[in-house]
């Protein structure tokens, strides 16, 4: 297969699973809290992912150091994002979150194009402003006062390129399970600290209760979706790959419409619209 429609493959796969996260979390959130929640799923992910370098023998790619300093800081950025995106959830709409954390092709464009090096043109700097317009409609629906759970939301969407950006380079030195796996393994003894003194503790009541969704989880979401993203930026660039994302809140709103009985409002919809023009501006 081509490797560009391979990269495109790849991205569109992942803006549905994706799409999946807010919908499946939100089931989850109803019975545990959020750091646990992130806690079980890479639990899950960790065990597949040891399994994985286990039977391939690849362990030895942890101490190529050349990875490291990319893999420390894409883990710090990655586990502050879900922690963002969890907390948030409980205080907005699966919906929302979709498409608030669709900006991250924004922030990506900002980024890399705007500050960074990257050509810039007319039509690129159009799809930033469109972009820009769909995230205040979405953070500024009715007045100018926050939801916080949309805020920490767009914190996240600010974090997501960064991530992207150390993932590019540590793919460069080790496999993407390798990634996946010392991002987790790293990840899991902190977060498990700070829900143990942060949140209650779930009972085996609670996690047998939505144990299903926490597997979906964390297979389809921090195994499958996350191997293919890191494989897929090993392929295609940042901005492509988010611009395709920028599709996701129309595969979450039609989910959690057909899951949740969430209706999608005007605002949303007012917000989206924009959001997916722009995205296809900025990639053109």
């Amino acid at each position: 297969m081509n490797q560009k429609y391979k990269g495109d493959l790849y991205a569109i796969l992942i803006a549905f699973l994706e799409s999946l996260f807010p919908v499946i979390s939100f089931f989850i959130l109803l019975h545990i809290q959020p750091l646990f929640t992130y806690a079980l799923s890479i639990m899950v992910a960790n065990v597949i992912f040891v399994i994985m370098i286990t039977y391939q023998c690849s362990w030895s790619e942890f101490r190529i150091k050349k990875a490291w300093n990319h893999m420390f800081w894409l883990t710090f950025y990655i586990t502050l994002l879900f922690i963002l995106m969890l907390v948030g959830l409980q205080y907005t709409t699966a919906g929302n979150m979709s498409v608030i954390i669709s900006l991250q092709l924004f922030f990506s464009y900002l980024y890399f194009n705007v500050f960074g090096a990257e050509k810039m043109t007319k039509v690129h700097s159009l799809g930033a402003f469109l972009m820009g317009i769909g995230a205040i409609i979405m953070l500024f629906p009715n007045d100018f006062s926050f939801n916080k759970g949309d805020l920490l939301i767009a914190i996240a969407a600010m974090i997501a390129p960064l991530v992207s950006k150390h993932q590019q380079q540590a793919r460069l030195f080790v496999s993407a399970k390798t990634i996946l796996a010392f991002r987790n393994i790293v990840a899991l003894p902190f977060v498990l600290g700070l829900a143990f003194y942060m949140e209650n503790i779930p009972t085996w009541q609670n996690i047998m209760d939505v144990y299903f969704y926490i597997l979906l989880n964390g297979i389809l979401i921090f195994v499958f979706s996350k191997f293919l993203f890191v494989e897929a930026l090993n392929i295609i660039s940042i901005t492509k790959l988010f611009s395709w994302l920028s599709f996701m809140p129309v595969f979450t709103l039609t989910i959690a419409y057909l899951t949740l009985g969430e209706m999608a409002t005007f605002i949303q919809i007012l917000g989206i619209i924009p959001i997916v023009l722009g995205s296809y501006f900025i990639t053109k």
